[in-house]
């Protein structure tokens, strides 16, 4: 008998979630406690996943709040939050994916609730940070990608 050819098995195993980096600022306390008005609060997201060893990757995902008056910062919070992921059996494209959408979906919701617990303890109304679609970002970044190497060729 032939033997039959098996699909690679997919390996997909989270090993770690931790706190890469945490910074919380309040610039202008005590004032700024006094102030009864709303702050604008802004949120930058971004992503990044590498190969640490064989097989195991990190993925990154860094969180910026800033809540402002007018010109004065209310505070600013940087969190970084990852993971370590034991990732096995996906072609490079499906690689790519896990660690772009995959990865990233399986550590928001640990940086949402760090992010929204440190806030608290800074002295302000908890923040909760909006679902993200990691889909979508990674198929934009994908296309800016594309569209930059064309730029590039010609």
């Amino acid at each position: 008998m032939a033997e039959e050819q098996q699909a690679p098995q997919v390996v997909f195993h989270i090993e770690k979630i931790y706190v890469k980096d945490l910074s919380v600022e309040v610039p202008n306390a005590p004032d700024i406690f006094l102030e009864r008005d709303a702050p604008q609060v802004s949120v930058e997201l971004g992503t990044q996943g590498k190969a640490i060893a064989e097989d195991v990757y990190e993925s990154t995902i860094k969180v910026t709040v800033t809540a402002k008056l007018g010109e004065k910062t209310v505070y600013l919070v940087e969190c970084e939050q990852a993971g370590i992921f034991r990732i096995s059996g996906l072609p490079q494209e499906q690689l790519s994916m896990a660690l772009g959408i995959g990865c990233p979906n399986v550590i928001f919701p640990y940086a949402r609730e760090t992010v929204s617990d440190v806030i608290l303890r800074a002295g302000f109304p908890p923040l909760l940070l909006a679902p993200v679609n990691f889909e979508g970002e990674y198929l934009m970044r994908q296309q800016q990608a594309a569209a930059q190497a064309q730029e590039t060729a010609h």
